[in-house]
């Protein structure tokens, strides 16, 4: 789409896709204006100095936006964050699902405060560097994959509802990292070798488990007792915010055979494990489901992918009353997660997702 002078924001992370975004949008005559999320509340900035809007991210965004002669500016979400995006995390694992906290980040933040931003600032549309392609047709908008199948984030950006679609644009969705990366070292731009961002970024090392201890305190923890299929108790536990289903490390020995979290129950704040067989699903429901095309009225054939690396599977999906929907797999899988979103694929195009609901594994009184 041709920006003919208009005005777009584009949030720019300070690495180098959101960069080449700006540059892409620039050279096809938009007025862009680069901002960047503060995301980081002042106790943290030790630990946010090297992440996706730290300090030196921040200061990488406004480096780009001055070789491109466009304005920039920083705006203080950090509160918002807290709010949005960390509480939830950390209220998901409380209720034994495993989050994903960069969907929300994503709707409420990026696709949300920053649209309010933008209009602010007499900009009618927003952009990302998401690798994913969003295409407006009138007053419809449709979100399909990104063609590099290695980089596509149109997992991510599943909850986007029509509204913020029609207002967005995705400009690097149909290339691929390579050509990226050589336009940025074509542009000059100090971030064209960064290393892209592999782990949650409010997350020092990855280190989840830690990161709760610090943030809810680990007398905050639901501590219970772990427990096998057949209701034999096995052990103690200290939080069953520590567990994600499909965890083989941390469980009581004595098997014969590994052992793995089939289901974590909240309310007894029992952890239940079994074997290999015990993590296959054939089916499973889903809730607060965004429907990308309206609600289907017959069962529709999708590929659903359970997590962001899942290479995807066909299926046969059922819409339900209050938002929610039911997943028939072709093939049964393993390990589907309750907090984790199922995004569901016609060909390259997202029909709608939604958040993986819990089913309980079958456990005597």
């Amino acid at each position: 789409m041709k920006g003919n002078g208009r005005r777009i924001l584009v949030g720019m992370s300070g690495g180098v896709d959101s960069s080449v975004a700006a540059w892409l949008l620039q050279r096809d005559g938009w007025d862009v204006v680069g901002v960047t999320m503060k995301v980081w509340p002042q106790d943290c900035i030790s630990r946010a100095e090297d992440k996706c809007c730290g300090p030196s991210a921040i200061a990488d965004a406004r480096g780009v936006a001055h070789r491109l002669g466009i304005p920039h500016y920083v705006v203080d979400e950090a509160d918002q964050f807290e709010k949005i995006v960390i509480d939830y995390f950390s209220s998901e694992y409380r209720a034994g699902r495993t989050p994903n906290p960069c969907v929300m980040c994503n709707e409420h933040l990026k696709f949300g405060s920053l649209r309010a931003k933008a209009r602010a600032l007499g900009a009618d549309f927003l952009a990302t560097g998401h690798y994913a392609i969003i295409e407006h047709h009138g007053d419809r908008a449709i979100l399909r994959k990104g063609i590099d199948p290695r980089k596509d984030q149109s997992y991510f950006l599943f909850s986007l509802n029509q509204d913020q679609l029609l207002h967005s644009l995705a400009p690097l969705g149909g290339m691929t990292k390579p050509e990226i990366r050589d336009i940025a070292r074509e542009l000059g731009l100090k971030v064209a070798e960064k290393v892209d961002s592999q782990e949650i970024c409010f997350v020092p090392g990855n280190d989840y488990r830690a990161f709760l201890r610090g943030h809810l305190g680990t007398e905050e923890f639901l501590r219970g007792g772990i427990f096998d299929t057949d209701g034999n108790f096995l052990g103690n536990h200290e939080g069953i915010e520590l567990f994600t289903i499909g965890q083989r490390k941390g469980l009581p020995g004595g098997s014969p055979k590994p052992r793995y979290v089939v289901d974590i129950d909240p309310e007894s704040a029992r952890v239940i494990v079994g074997g290999e067989e015990d993590l296959v699903r054939e089916e499973f429901e889903v809730d607060r489901v965004t429907w990308h095309a309206g609600v289907p009225t017959q069962a529709l054939r999708v590929n659903v992918k359970i997590r962001y690396a899942h290479a995807g599977t066909d299926a046969w999906l059922h819409a339900l009353p209050g938002h929610r929907g039911r997943v028939v797999l072709d093939q049964p899988q393993r390990a589907v997660t309750p907090g984790q979103a199922a995004v569901f694929y016609d060909g390259d195009r997202v029909v709608g997702g939604g958040w993986i609901a819990r089913q309980p594994a079958p456990v005597p009184a």
